[in-house]
């Protein structure tokens, strides 16, 4: 969710013919909704076998540097101007180690494969290792300058720009309302990890912890499970992971926090996040029979957290922002036929959620502090 400083050349105003859109009133299971949400390209275009038990997760460990700009090739959304969006698969990584397989270590290939070989292709906005969905990307300084602002003073203002689709293992003791947590980063056992700190002082803002907030709103549940909308409000690494956790509903896939979850009588509680060591998700039989998954399938399940919808300035200041789609990766939309969430309610209401509340009442807000 972080932007990357951008070099380059502009080669044109961003918004001329580009793929984007007002946000539309309501953007639900309707015939054209769905087929907007369906998951593009074929299980031969991410490397995975059609009998794959997640269709659409990309095999990386397997793929060599042409494979994988092959793969993102097929995976442009929009290319118009200096700005290039992709729908990015589940799995990969934008930044990495010098050697290893990342986004950004097949930019200048793709900027080649795509015609843009006279163009330096840099990161300005994209969903996280683990995440799937948009990544956007530009070779104009002026307009990544552009962009950048407009992100800090939508931040700055508490007015969501990113939209993310999630699927939940439990629902949310409330339709909708905001998480604020203090989280700081830790390193453990090589790993880093996102932990939360109760009523943090002013000593633990200045070494790192940072506030941070999301907007939630439930939008169909089925089979113990939830479809959540999610806008994030500040930027910080695993926050829509953790804020979840922290609201007893992990996120479907969630191997690094789940475990800090348990269960007594029916009961969910939180363990202690220091004491808590990431493990594979453990889900209940009943679930695993509804998506038609083994436990040993199960430990493997992707992460279901999606960047689904991207507000970008129009061109002029007062302009309405425009909005970028991703589709759906087919495991995600299989999960949704699966447990029936595409059914009773509208799948999504993409316009940026009202902080006011609904019919003049205060927004729904869970005060999340870790002990």
């Amino acid at each position: 969710m972080g932007g990357f400083r951008i070099l380059g050349r502009c080669t044109g105003g961003w918004w001329r013919g580009l793929g984007a859109h007002t946000p539309p009133r309501d953007a639900g299971c309707s015939a054209k909704s769905r087929h907007r949400l369906q998951p593009q390209g074929s299980s031969k275009r991410s490397g995975v076998p059609r009998d794959q038990p997640f269709p659409g997760v990309l095999q990386l460990k397997t793929l060599s540097r042409e494979e994988l700009v092959g793969v993102l090739r097929e995976a442009v959304v929009d290319k118009k101007g200096p700005l290039l969006t992709l729908n990015k698969p589940q799995g990969l990584p934008v930044t990495g180690k010098p050697g290893e397989l990342t986004l950004l270590s097949v930019l200048p290939e793709l900027s080649h494969s795509l015609g843009l070989s006279e163009q330096d292709l840099h990161v300005v906005r994209a969903a996280g290792k683990e995440a799937s969905g948009l990544v956007l990307l530009s070779s104009c300084p002026q307009t990544a300058s552009r962009l950048q602002k407009f992100f800090i003073h939508s931040r700055k203002a508490q007015r969501p720009t990113a939209t993310y689709c999630a699927i939940t293992d439990g629902i949310p003791a409330t339709s909708e309302g905001k998480i604020q947590a203090a989280l700081r980063l830790e390193c453990s056992d090589g790993l880093s990890l996102v932990v939360p700190v109760k009523s943090p002082s002013r000593k633990d803002i200045l070494e790192g912890v940072r506030r941070t907030h999301s907007h939630f709103r439930v939008m169909a549940t089925g089979s113990g499970c939830a479809l959540v909308q999610l806008q994030p409000l500040t930027a910080f690494p695993d926050q829509l992971q953790v804020h979840m956790m922290l609201q007893l509903c992990p996120l479907l896939g969630d191997h690094t926090y789940s475990a800090r979850m348990g269960t007594v009588l029916g009961q969910r509680f939180l363990f202690s996040a220091q004491s808590t060591k990431p493990q594979r998700q453990v889900l209940d039989e009943a679930l695993l029979r509804c998506l038609h998954l083994t436990p040993s399938q199960a430990s493997q399940l992707p992460l279901h957290l999606h960047l689904h919808s991207l507000l970008l300035p129009g061109p002029r200041p007062r302009d309405t922002p425009m909005e970028l789609l991703a589709p759906l990766p087919p495991y995600f939309s299989r999960t949704l036929q699966y447990l029936g969430l595409c059914q009773h309610r509208p799948l999504f209401l993409t316009p940026q959620l009202d902080t006011e509340g609904s019919e003049g009442r205060g927004p729904v807000t869970s005060q999340v502090q870790r002990e």
